[in-house]
């Protein structure tokens, strides 16, 4: 079976979570294409598989830094709540210096506020996905293939 096997196993499931989760998204601080792209850059990991009655589905976060410049000019071009100013630009628009900045990473609140929420969404998502999974009776099945030979 493949490493991957068990993620393919919810995709039912995720698929009826990703129609209930619009509202959420849609009240969230990103916009549907931002939550779009921070899915691509999330992975599931089940913590305790051994045990499913104990066991998290949780949201591994660690490559949204690979989207963030995206989500960032996504957000700047106003899709994603930031309103323009008086002049029709956005209002986190800073020069040179800080596009550099926040191209690189580096000292942008907006774009840490940003990525917290993405983390926030995308772990509620997968909390919201796991009572779908335990609901329907699949978790334990879905923990078990996590650690099959």
């Amino acid at each position: 079976m493949s490493e991957n096997s068990w993620v393919d196993q919810m995709a039912a499931e995720r698929m009826q979570t990703d129609q209930e989760f619009t509202d959420e998204v849609a009240t969230s601080p990103l916009s549907s294409q931002q939550w779009g792209l921070v899915m691509t850059a999330v992975e599931f990991q089940i913590e305790g598989a051994a045990q499913p009655e104990t066991a998290h589905l949780v949201a591994d976060t660690s490559k949204l830094s690979s989207v963030m410049p995206e989500l960032r000019r996504m957000d700047d071009g106003g899709s994603g709540g930031i309103a323009p100013d008086s002049t029709g630009t956005s209002a986190s628009s800073g020069g040179l210096l800080d596009g550099i900045k926040g191209a690189l990473g580096f000292g942008n609140e907006q774009s840490d506020a940003l990525r917290e929420a993405a983390e926030n969404l995308a772990q509620r998502y997968t909390d919201r996905l796991q009572s779908r999974l335990e609901d329907r009776g699949r978790w334990a099945d879905i923990c078990e293939q996590t650690h099959e030979p």
